[in-house]
């Protein structure tokens, strides 16, 4: 199956990257001369574009012009799905709306991730933290005064992620009907979704709730602790069971002791018990404490940059090499990946050429159409 992502920065491409690793020909549509906003992100933000762009194929396209619509309304003849990830009514202003697609194609179907689904803010543009903080996911994250973004554009792939399942749903309803239709979702309603549970948990409260790492959690051990060598160790204790298991992994003097016994006990004697577990957790080193876990089957994490997992043996084991300006580069794949057809991330509008041949432009027309700025 062929889709055309006319995407940027992270949403579209994230879109645009799951389903070319479930087999998808994925088309890239860029702006002439400019391409994706992320081709070009500095900083902390300079690895957005080879990460959700490599096995794609680019080509560059002004739709707003006439000789460019003709290019755009030829590829959607051939495609199965368009990803948008434009502000709303942008491809509307350039007479590509999706009642025009739809005579088209009736049975493409049209993904759109915008910053609000349809409603009364439908229109309003925004980004992942913007959105974040009109949810109350930043509220959530941070601190009491202080809320912060997360650390990483979760609402934008989470989104990406909820256009994919509405992609395959719409997919199965063709095999039915015969034509496709639209997917509408917004990073709104996917922050809100994320944020649910404390909706309604003030709901069942009936009094608001602090952001949670001040709020706390319902676990009695579910806390950072430092080991003998210096590093930090989370620990998640959760049933009743996991608890006789910890305790007797470390032979903890305390583990008939009835204050402990449920977790709602330990809960709510967390003023002991955490210190307590602490000077205990630190006779340990980190490797002591992981061979004992393991082998007792404790939930655990030894806290890592994400970087450290280019050296984690699992996680290692889950990257691919891609290609991005001659330079090679390791990154996490889609979990759920089919097959990679290519590791390449693509240089802007590469493809151009090849895709118009395909569509029946001759050598020609498409130096005209470069002399003309459509690609």
């Amino acid at each position: 199956m062929r889709a055309l992502e006319i995407g940027h920065i992270v949403a579209g491409p994230t879109a645009g990257l799951i389903l070319s690793s479930l087999g998808f020909e994925l088309i890239k549509i860029e702006k002439p001369n400019e391409g994706d906003i992320s081709r070009r992100l500095p900083g902390s933000s300079s690895g957005t574009f080879p990460y959700l762009n490599w096995g794609k194929k680019s080509v560059t396209l002004d739709i707003f012009k006439d000789e460019g619509k003709a290019v755009f309304k030829k590829l959607l003849k051939t495609s199965d799905v368009l990803i948008d990830n434009l502000a709303r009514g942008t491809l509307d202003k350039a007479g590509l709306g999706y009642e025009e697609i739809k005579k088209i194609n009736p049975k493409i179907i049209y993904a759109s991730i915008k910053a609000y689904g349809y409603g009364i803010y439908e229109n309003r543009k925004s980004l992942d933290y913007p959105i974040e903080v009109h949810s109350g996911l930043a509220y959530m994250t941070g601190l009491k005064d202080r809320p912060l973004r997360l650390g990483a554009s979760i609402v934008d792939i989470g989104a990406a992620m909820f256009a994919v399942i509405g992609i395959l749903q719409k997919l199965l309803e063709r095999e039915e009907t015969g034509v496709g239709g639209i997917v509408d979702v917004g990073l709104f309603e996917t922050s809100m979704f994320f944020v649910g549970q404390h909706i309604s948990t003030y709901q069942v409260l009936g009094r608001p709730i602090l952001p949670i790492n001040e709020e706390g959690f319902a676990w009695g051990i579910y806390d950072f602790f430092e080991t003998k060598d210096n590093k930090k160790i989370f620990v998640a204790v959760t049933t009743d069971k996991q608890w006789i298991d910890f305790c007797k992994s470390l032979n903890l003097n305390i583990c008939n002791d009835e204050k402990f016994r449920r977790n709602e006990d330990r809960y709510r004697n967390r003023s002991f018990l955490i210190p307590y577990l602490q000077n205990e957790i630190k006779k340990y080193n980190s490797d002591e404490l992981i061979n004992i876990f393991d082998k007792n089957n404790i939930g655990y994490s030894i806290l890592n940059k994400p970087w450290d997992l280019l050296h984690d043996p699992h996680a290692s084991a889950k990257m691919i090499k891609i290609i991005f300006n001659d330079k090679e580069l390791k990154v996490p794949t889609p979990p759920l990946i089919k097959e990679i057809k290519s590791n390449i991330v693509p240089s802007l509008g590469e493809d151009t050429y090849k895709i118009l041949n395909e569509l029946g432009y001759n050598d020609e027309e498409i130096k005209k159409l470069k002399e003309n700025g459509v690609i």
